[in-house]
């Protein structure tokens, strides 16, 4: 065994300190023996209660502790409460903002979610595509229409959203004027306006991403000189940075749209035929990727009337071309033999089989004497006409058909009628009663309802009259254009 002749004491304290840095071996041999070797060697007295009288007995006593520090736990629990809050307030947000299906309405959630994220109170925001898609368009958070012409005729340059829309270097982020009345580099007009409209400080951001480019710059108005923390800032950003691809992807649909409705429009008729003894009035309300449904009225001989509406099954550009092909062979039927609207309709099935096996689609036309007030029309499974007037609202009662394209041989009895003078015939297609909701005979009764509620004042203008009932069948919640089913209605008034 080894023979340890000398003790050697080490300080607890120094070498528990010691070994933070090196290794324990090394922080012995560094720590020097405390006092001689022999009184290090020699016997010492024993300890009474516990105490070695050979330490000396510290003179410094710690003071008591004023207060205990809070636990590092309770620290993190606050912030991942913070974040969580954050993070649902985001996502609330962004889902309210994600139902919003029209430009208008994602523009007004953008500047209301946005003052609610920095605090402020009004705002405003410019929408402003650089490809020019859409028109340049302001959009106000608590200010009025006049109050944005003041703020508009601050010069371009000037403001924070007109230097983020021109793409200038020093407006490449987001920028913050905390208070407006007491910087003295701003334009002389730019503070005029604002101690006019009571807003002392501003936070604009651009409406930017690498995919969509800028799309416009949202400004937010404080009445007070303040400026967003940087939380605030960041939620915002996050914020900001979704919104501008809900809005990109609204205006891609708007463009959709208003090609579509460019297309309806060119295979409809650009205007309608002036005859004497009537007078007409169409409405249509195109659907999301465009439809079918269409209408006609074209001069026949003898000072004849040729009216018809319709609808191609299907939608998108197929039932759009569909629709063309139908309304430009109608019209041909129509010229050669149009006294007989079974031989019209009879012409068109054949037609429809023979090229286009595969799709089926209704359609109605009448052959109008309008001197003599008579009616002869024939349908194929297609709607009702309705006949207005003071005295009468109701239906024309017609042959139960099958649609075109369902049937070996189409043919079915045709109807003839009269209108009274001042009496209007409306023509309409399926959707305008599809887009209602209802079952079918519900659809029918609230269609007469709304034609049997035109005011007497308003029946003398068939525009009117389709007018009014649009707004009666369709409100604001189902006159939509993100709606799958087109609307076409065509009023025909006698004098």
């Amino acid at each position: 065994m080894l023979d340890i002749s000398l003790l050697v004491r080490v300080h607890v304290d120094a070498l528990i300190a010691a070994q933070n840095d090196m290794g324990v071996c090394d922080a012995i041999r560094r720590i020097a023996p405390a006092g001689k070797l022999a009184a290090m060697s020699s016997l010492h007295p024993p300890k009474v209660a516990g105490i070695d009288p050979t330490v000396p007995v510290s003179t410094h006593t710690a003071a008591p502790l004023a207060e205990v520090p809070a636990a590092p736990g309770a620290f993190i629990q606050d912030r991942l409460a913070s974040w969580v809050s954050d993070l649902t307030t985001l996502h609330e947000l962004t889902e309210r903002l994600a139902g919003t299906n029209t430009l208008d309405d994602a523009l007004h959630e953008l500047l209301c979610a946005g003052a609610a994220l920095v605090g402020a109170r009004r705002g405003l925001l410019v929408l402003e595509p650089p490809d020019g898609s859409v028109p340049s368009t302001t959009v106000g958070l608590g200010l009025a229409h006049a109050e944005l012409g003041h703020i508009e005729t601050v010069p371009r340059g000037a403001t924070s959203y007109g230097r983020i829309l021109d793409g200038l270097p020093d407006a490449q982020g987001p920028l913050t004027n905390p208070d407006l009345l007491g910087d003295k580099s701003l334009d002389p007009r730019q503070r005029e306006v604002a101690a006019r409209l009571g807003y002392a400080a501003s936070y604009a951001l651009p409406l930017a991403t690498e995919a969509a480019g800028r799309l416009g710059a949202a400004v937010w108005l404080y009445d007070e000189p303040a400026e967003p923390l940087e939380r605030q800032r960041h939620l915002v950003g996050l914020y900001a940075r979704y919104a501008t691809e809900h809005l990109a992807r609204l205006l891609e649909l708007e463009r959709a749209r208003a090609a579509v409705a460019t297309v309806a429009e060119e295979l409809l008729p650009s205007r309608l035929p002036r005859i004497p003894g009537v007078r007409l009035a169409a409405r249509r309300r195109s659907a999301v990727r465009g439809g079918g449904d269409w209408y006609d009225a074209l001069p026949l001989p003898d000072s004849a009337l040729g009216l018809a509406v319709g609808s191609a099954g299907g939608s998108g550009p197929g039932a759009m071309a569909a629709m063309g092909r139908l309304r430009a062979s109608l019209r041909a039927y129509a010229v050669m033999e149009g006294e007989d609207p079974v031989a019209v309709l009879s012409d068109l099935e054949l037609l429809l089989r023979l090229t286009e096996p595969a799709r089926t689609a209704t359609a109605l036309f009448a052959y109008c004497e309008p001197a003599a007030r008579r009616i002869v029309l024939a349908g194929a499974g297609h709607a009702p006409p309705l006949v207005i007037g003071d005295r009468r609202t109701e239906f024309v009662e017609t042959t139960l058909s099958a649609p075109l394209g369902m049937l070996a041989c189409w043919e079915a009895p045709s109807v003839e009628f009269t209108p009274g003078p001042g009496e209007t015939v409306l023509f309409y297609t399926d959707g305008l009663l599809r887009r209602t909701g209802d079952a079918m005979d519900r659809a029918f009764a609230r269609l007469h309802s709304a034609a049997a509620g035109v005011p007497v004042a308003d029946r003398d203008d068939p525009g009117t009259v389709a007018d009014h009932v649009l707004r009666t069948m369709l409100p604001d919640s189902l006159d939509l254009d993100d709606s799958t089913e087109d609307v076409v209605v065509l009023a025909v008034r006698f004098d």
